[in-house]
């Protein structure tokens, strides 16, 4: 396609709102536009880019083994109050009432809606390890949107899960998700330093 017909202007001027050079760059070249404080709209060019980089999650999560799917985004409370996060999440999590009252929310993790799979598919420790991940859009209510596409309310994240049969299993298997992700990083031309990390809500022991 001629660059003539691409979909989105371009800028000849750094926007007011944007604060950093990538989120000036993004608007000015026409990748991402705003349409409300901390969601953006991907124009046909940013979503090429975003494309490509998906692509290369996948080569490495395949080559992991890992199994692409997608859980839904829309999920029942019951799910996140079994694992006591429907409160302790905070007002992050974007909660609702549907038609027939029922408590509903937009997950921005998955964790509940693998455990909630995963009582009824896994039914014997021969089929660990479970290696699996998904690139999805997620919501977050956050306070203060800023940075462009680093803090915002609506965005696209790839997350991986595995589940072991033991500690030991899940030891041998991490160092590989690293090597993956430094893969990815190197084939983005990124340099990193990794360095060890408070989990979070996510919970367990290791983080990066």
């Amino acid at each position: 396609m001629r660059f003539s017909r691409l979909f989105g202007r371009t800028l000849r001027e750094d926007p007011a709102e944007a604060e950093i050079v990538s989120h000036q760059l993004l608007q000015r070249g026409g990748f991402i536009k705003p349409l409300a404080s901390g969601i953006y709209t991907q124009m046909p060019l940013g979503w090429r880019v975003s494309k490509k980089i998906m692509n290369i999650f996948r080569r490495e999560m395949d080559a992991l083994g890992c199994q692409e799917m997608a859980m839904p985004v829309i999920n029942p409370a019951e799910i996140w109050q079994q694992t006591g996060r429907w409160d302790s999440v905070g007002p992050a999590l974007v909660r609702y009432h549907d038609r027939n009252e029922r408590d509903m929310c937009l997950a921005m993790t998955h964790e509940e809606t693998l455990s909630d799979i995963l009582k009824t598919e896994l039914e014997s420790y021969k089929q660990l390890p479970i290696l699996c991940y998904h690139i999805q859009t997620k919501v977050r209510d956050e306070p203060r949107p800023r940075a462009g596409l680093i803090r915002v309310r609506e965005f696209i994240m790839k997350d991986a899960y595995s589940v072991h049969t033991d500690q030991a299993d899940i030891d041998r298997f991490y160092p590989d998700m690293v090597q993956a992700y430094r893969n990815i990083f190197n084939t983005c031309d990124l340099t990193t330093v990794e360095v060890e990390a408070d989990s979070g809500m996510m919970g367990g022991s290791d983080s990066h």
